[in-house]
């Protein structure tokens, strides 16, 4: 018993020795899902939009490409079965999945946000659940690493202008912003406590800060504005095809979403890839921000430096403070002209004037704010001037406001049921004593179908 005893602790001994005697290296990230760029993107089907830039990325310069999708596309119809909801939900994370697969793009991640269909940015990240898909959006960005983020462009538009689309660009944006921050969030990035252990907690990530975001819209009308140069119908030095005809590969495993998978279907069968040329060409990167030196119109990957980025932190908000009486646009309107300021973006602002697609027959909302930053109480008269064929629903009258205070107004426009599509300009005017104190307007497009608002 006691030669045992003895070899235990001169075996013990010797494990101590020989573990001072190593020499130990610091665990790195796992590099298995380290990106160059990272998409980020609404609903499985949105990374078509992009198709033909990833084509590029993916087969020709060797990027690696990860993809972050805020829903899973539930509150769509069904082309192909009765599945709906979540149900359907389920089946369409599939199929983003196969659909990338084909770009060799495996790195892909749902967040848990309920399909909205509807215009308001607001709407659509309180159904997201803003606060909890911003934490999971830092942890992505911190363990995917990447240099470039594309994403939707949070602005207010004419065109599919879907909120989804809106909020997961807002999302991508403000992570952006914090994920090199190691006081956000800060159990993502502390070492984590017995990690070989069932014990353990804090994720052990590292503060990341992207080089840049680049930003690309759902408008229907072309968004005129600096960023990258990309011809879809470049031919692919590795496949040989127009870049556009690569991209087709990513609609056919969408058949949930019948006019997405049957259009590459037939392209791809009958050699005729028009519709793909066409909508590729429309769809271009817009420069959001950069924290390295490069032009807005330069190359993606211009001016990236490898490994980590100091973090650089964005301006953050801050109150406006107009004087005297006036109106301004509210809702969502009145949140961009706040969240570009804040997260250093006013570039994308001026891009696109206040503009709405309405249904025909439908109704207009356009919120409206009231201010009175004065040291008087003042009544307020807001006026209509409406475009031929358009009916005013509400929103006229008088509105008294007391000194500093403001006043938000509801006001809704029917669009006439048979029209050309446009543009109209629906026109709110305000008055006190007499004399006009402002004036908004909303350049409105009519179209057999849109989104409600």
């Amino acid at each position: 018993m006691k030669i045992r005893t003895l070899a235990l602790i001169v075996i013990f001994i010797s494990t101590l020795y020989a573990q001072e005697g190593q020499l130990n290296r610091n665990i790195k990230p796992d590099e298995r899902y380290k990106a160059d760029v990272l998409l980020v993107v609404a609903h499985p089907d949105d990374e078509t939009a992009v198709g033909s830039y990833l084509a590029k990325l993916i087969f020709d310069e060797h990027r690696k490409v990860a993809v972050i999708y805020t829903n899973r596309g539930q509150g769509g119809g069904n082309s192909i079965g009765i599945e709906q909801s979540q149900a359907m939900g389920e089946i369409r994370e599939i199929e983003a999945r196969k659909a990338l697969a084909k770009f060799g793009i495996e790195n892909v991640w749902f967040l848990n946000g309920y399909d909205t269909p509807g215009q308001d940015v607001l709407h659509a990240l309180k159904n997201l659940k803003h606060g909890a898909a911003l934490e999971s959006m830092v942890r992505f960005i911190r363990l995917t690493r990447p240099e470039v983020i594309f994403t939707w462009l949070p602005h207010f538009v004419a065109g599919e202008n879907h909120g989804d689309h809106q909020a997961s660009g807002v999302v991508a944006t403000e992570a952006f912003d914090m994920a090199g921050d190691p006081t956000a969030f800060p159990d993502q990035v502390a070492t984590p406590r017995e990690r070989m252990d069932i014990g353990n907690f804090n994720e052990g990530l590292n503060p990341w800060q992207a080089n840049k975001i680049y930003y690309f819209s759902d408008a229907d009308e072309e968004v005129i504005a600096p960023g990258p140069k990309f011809d879809a119908s470049e031919i692919s030095p590795s496949r040989k095809l127009p870049y556009y005809e690569i991209a087709s590969e990513l609609n056919t495993p969408h058949l949930t979403q019948g006019d997405v998978s049957e259009s590459g279907l037939k392209a791809q069968k009958t050699g005729d890839f028009t519709e793909f040329k066409n909508y590729h060409n429309r769809f271009h990167l817009i420069f959001g921000k950069s924290v390295v030196r490069c032009s807005p119109e330069g190359d993606v990957f211009e001016g990236v430096t490898s490994g980590a980025h100091p973090y650089v932190a964005p301006r953050g908000y801050e109150p406006r403070k107009p004087e005297g009486l006036g109106i301004q646009l509210g809702g969502p309107f009145s949140f961009y002209e706040d969240f570009w300021r804040a997260h250093n973006i006013e570039n994308v602002g001026p891009l696109i004037k206040p503009e709405i697609n309405v249904a025909y027959g439908s109704y207009l909302n356009i919120p409206v704010i009231i201010r009175n930053n004065t040291k008087d109480s003042v009544t307020v008269t807001l006026q209509a001037k409406l475009p031929e064929g358009f009916r005013l629903s509400s929103g006229e009258g008088r509105y008294f406001l007391a000194p500093g205070e403001t006043y938000p107004i509801e006001t809704f426009v029917f669009a006439p049921a048979e029209a050309s599509r446009g543009p109209y300009e629906v026109i709110w005017n305000a008055l006190s004593d007499g004399k006009q104190i402002g004036s908004l307007s909303i350049k409105t497009f009519l179209s057999e179908w849109t989104l409600p608002q």
